[in-house]
């Protein structure tokens, strides 16, 4: 291996200062990405299976979840819905959830775009075959929502335009599901859904799927509009854009149980919004304000409009793709930091969040990993965690699934430098 002279300096005066300082018995903590699974097209997410600690499964967007044991692709798919789906820029298979109950009632849930009719939303419900590791495409169950006024009663959401549609699926603390619904999408949201009662586009919605009615879910009784006129019920928040990832702070890691969402801007602002557990009913403002900033002057559906916890700005950033509070144990450092992403600069950060007497959230210490990771940069599309909190992170364009991993630079024993 050949050194530049400048890359040749640098090491060695990382060396001599390393031997200068005999008392820095740990090294500086960097934080690496380790290869876990690869081979993958357009991944867009990972799930750890609840059932079996050493199985996940990963979303690609053209319509496969793949299973992966220890870090091997298994053969055969978990599902395969490419022929149910349209897939393309931000179309696709979305999202995949495992209920708390999955060990005993073997369903799943997953998100995607359909071809009939295209573009629209459908959550639809699964079970598992007689083996775990593959699931029984017999057994699909669309969801039926509460009556549209303009559409009727649908087993999916209308999707006026082909971007913005969201996808995350995350069961919460409470047992519930909760759904990331994008506003609709083209631009500054020109119908205004984000700040309309009657339109599910543009919120986060929560229901409860642990029971067999009709529809496949019920509206559980605290939703915090279920009881009010014009709005639809499964409403939880509203005012988001396009939620492209949102997780919750694990509370049987630790967690608080606190919902964090990576909200994607329009031209200028990316955001991060925290909400306490189980304090819905919020307005996080799209499209009247995006960030902490004036956006599109309107009536909105309610106030107060919620600022988000962080934001950047598209000097920084173009597409943030939400993540994780860390609540593992491999990177003690990192215990209570929200991990996060950039899908167009491949650009990681981590903070603390620190609360107030009302459980509401400010950022503290902002930090860039990006640097540290000895990986090329690449498109973020998703992060994920294992049974032990510890974070997975998904390569877009590389197909690959790392770890996240706790390393330590140490300098070499010795040091042959060549001109």
């Amino acid at each position: 291996m050949r050194l530049s002279r400048r890359l040749a300096s640098a090491v060695l005066a990382a060396a001599l200062l390393w031997r200068a300082d005999p008392s820095a018995t740990v090294p500086p903590q960097i934080l690496r990405l380790v290869a876990y699974a690869s081979g993958f097209t357009q991944p867009v997410g990972i799930v750890q299976d609840p059932t079996d600690s050493s199985v996940q499964f990963v979303i690609e967007q053209g319509g496969r979840i793949r299973t992966v044991v220890d870090g091997v692709v298994q053969a055969t798919d978990f599902l395969t819905l490419s022929s149910s789906i349209v897939s393309g820029g931000e179309q696709g298979l979305l999202g995949l959830a495992f209920p708390p109950d999955a060990a005993t009632s073997r369903r799943f849930y997953v998100n995607f775009t359909t071809n009939g009719p295209s573009g629209a939303t459908v959550i639809a419900r699964f079970r598992r075959s007689a083996n775990p590791r593959i699931a029984d495409a017999a057994s699909r169950f669309d969801l039926q929502w509460s009556t549209d006024p303009q559409f009727g009663d649908l087993r999916y959401i209308p999707q006026p335009f082909a971007n913005h549609n969201g996808g995350c699926l995350q069961f919460g603390p409470d047992r519930d599901l909760y759904i990331g619904m994008g506003d609709g999408g083209s631009g500054n949201d020109p119908d205004n859904n984000a700040q309309k009662a009657s339109s599910l586009l543009g919120k986060m919605l929560r229901i409860d799927v642990s029971g067999n009615d009709p529809k496949g879910f019920i509206v559980p009784p605290d939703n915090p509009f279920k009881n009010t006129a014009g709005f639809r019920p499964e409403i939880w928040d509203v005012g988001v854009r396009n939620p492209w990832r949102f997780s919750f702070d694990d509370d049987a890691l630790g967690g608080s149980g606190a919902l964090i969402i990576g909200d994607v801007g329009q031209n200028r602002f990316e955001e991060i919004d925290y909400e306490p557990r189980n304090r819905g009913g919020r307005n996080y403002g799209w499209r009247i304000k995006e960030g902490v900033h004036d956006n599109i002057a309107g009536a909105a559906l309610f106030t107060p409009l919620l600022n988000p916890i962080h934001e950047y700005d598209h000097s920084t950033g173009q597409s943030i793709t939400g993540g994780y509070m860390y609540r593992g144990s491999l990177i003690p450092e990192m215990r209570g930091r929200y991990v996060f992403a950039d899908f167009s600069t491949g650009r990681i950060w981590s903070f603390a969040v620190a609360t107030n007497a009302a459980g509401e959230g400010s950022t503290v210490d902002l930090v860039e990993h990006t640097g540290t990771l000895q990986v090329p940069r690449f498109n973020i599309s998703s992060f994920g965690v294992d049974s032990a909190g510890e974070l997975f992170v998904v390569s877009y364009s590389g197909g690959v699934v790392y770890r996240l991993v706790r390393g330590a630079p140490r300098p070499p024993t010795s040091l042959r430098i060549i001109r």
